[in-house]
């Protein structure tokens, strides 16, 4: 990493960031980045992120909890439905996409999330997700709350059934990991543990608030002082059938018995219809999704005018139709979740050079032919499967011309400003202002190892 550079441009004084020159610092930031997220040496690489997240911190990008704006939605919802992108690949390019837009727009109310399952496939760790999330920032010049979301903190079923206290541990671990990255906001998602079986809607629902309650109490004991991490709960299994009122009654009112913390869930997520990644049909297309609105809005009164919730939260909606999307400021929802339609751009787009995606799609073919499943057709495992090629191959894409990425980029960013319009997140930046105060957790720089 060119440090020289960066002494010409920041100041570190008594384990503090000032900036000297905020221009020089959004010039150089494009190879800070680079340098740091392909730093061979494991300490040093850990050393630059935790120096580029202080540097964006004294820049004014602040990683910040939601849960105050939340709160306000949970009193009087303002009309608009907060977007929560999960992004998978060409990270810092795509991150930077979303903040000239959001500029562009004046949109404070914006989250920026990775999951539990992509933070393995993609080969983020979330002190990396978050670092090149906030050099973006910096980047784009945008000062103010920045949103970092650990979206579907999942335990995974089989496992937890096999050695619950092994699983249980795993996701304390993860969650460690993601606060002490400043990702102050967590989504968890323990509905994998709904029992049908048992007679009762309280009993099915049972393990899932259980365990809810256990992991959000967790977060409480170690969220940094002066932070309210924002924390989502989860009826509805994604995919699976749709939530109901009496479901999402029977989880609350059973989190709320067992949760003794001063402030509990900040949102719901709910099953209306959707599959995670949309449906696709043997020739590679995807099926139009009938999403059931109406269970979302009753969904969504109940969680906010009963408990005091934001809302309720609508997971894998990025392959919807474009005209849906009016439809969740409409029925209050609070929070949509959107990742592979921004996969979908950049792999599809005509300007990812054909030689390119064919050596994602042979490698994809060769490392996990195991997932092939059977009757499935060469387009419906590539598009399953697709998602996987980012991780292994990060370096390439990084190393894509730019005569390749800048016009994807301006493909990816028509597509935040049509979900910026339609979710009505224009003009949200003196809301978020008002209802969020940033609070600067400083993080130790290590100047030993970087020499500095």
């Amino acid at each position: 990493m060119n440090l020289k550079g960066m002494k010409d441009v920041v100041e570190i004084k008594d384990g503090s960031v000032s900036i000297k020159d905020k221009n020089g610092l959004r010039n150089m930031m494009d190879s800070f980045i680079y340098d740091a997220v392909f730093e061979s040496d494991d300490e040093k690489r850990k050393a630059f992120f935790i120096l580029i997240k202080e540097i964006a911190k004294a820049y004014g990008a602040v990683p910040s909890s939601i849960q105050s704006l939340y709160e306000e939605m949970g009193r009087n919802y303002p009309g608009f439905t907060v977007p929560a992108i999960n992004i998978r690949g060409l990270t810092y390019d795509t991150a930077k996409a979303v903040f000239r837009k959001a500029k562009e727009m004046n949109v404070g109310a914006l989250i920026f999330e990775i999951a539990r399952s992509e933070i393995g496939y993609t080969k983020q760790r979330p002190l990396e997700y978050a670092t090149v999330v906030l050099a973006a920032a910096v980047k784009e010049g945008f000062e103010g709350p920045v949103f970092i979301q650990g979206d579907h903190f999942q335990l995974v079923r089989k496992n937890f059934l096999s050695d619950p206290d092994a699983e249980t541990k795993y996701i304390k671990g993860l969650i460690a990991e993601a606060i002490d990255a400043e990702f102050f906001n967590i989504d968890i998602d323990s509905s994998t543990l709904v029992d049908l079986e048992k007679p009762t809607i309280k009993e099915q629902q049972r393990p899932n608030f259980e365990k809810t309650a256990e992991l959000a109490a967790y977060i409480r004991e170690i969220q940094p002082a002066g932070i309210d991490i924002s924390i989502g709960g989860e009826i509805g299994e994604i995919g699976k059938k749709n939530s109901t009122p009496e479901e999402a009654r029977a989880y609350l009112d059973g989190f709320k018995e067992i949760f003794k913390g001063k402030k509990g869930l900040s949102k719901l997520s709910v099953q209306t219809g959707t599959a995670h990644g949309g449906v696709v049909l043997p020739d590679g297309t995807l099926a139009k999704v009938k999403i059931d609105f109406e269970t979302l809005r009753v969904l969504s009164d109940t969680a906010r005018k009963e408990y005091g919730l934001s809302g309720c939260v609508q997971h894998g909606a990025s392959t919807l139709p474009e005209e849906a999307f009016n439809m969740f400021p409409e029925t209050s929802t609070s929070e949509v979740h959107l990742a592979t339609g921004f996969q979908n751009i950049m792999y599809d787009s005509k300007y990812l050079p054909k030689e390119f995606r064919q050596e994602i799609y042979s490698f994809i073919k060769q490392e996990y032919a195991k997932e092939w499943k059977e009757g499935q057709t060469e387009e419906q495992f590539i598009y399953s499967t697709r998602k996987k090629g980012f991780g292994p191959i990060k370096k390439k894409w990084w190393d894509l011309p730019s005569d390749v990425k800048e016009p994807i980029m301006k493909e990816l960013e028509a597509k935040f400003g049509l979900l910026f319009e339609k979710l009505k997140v224009t003009n949200t930046v003196d809301i978020v202002k008002k209802n969020i105060k940033p609070v600067v957790v400083g993080k130790e720089i290590n100047t030993g190892l970087l020499g500095l």
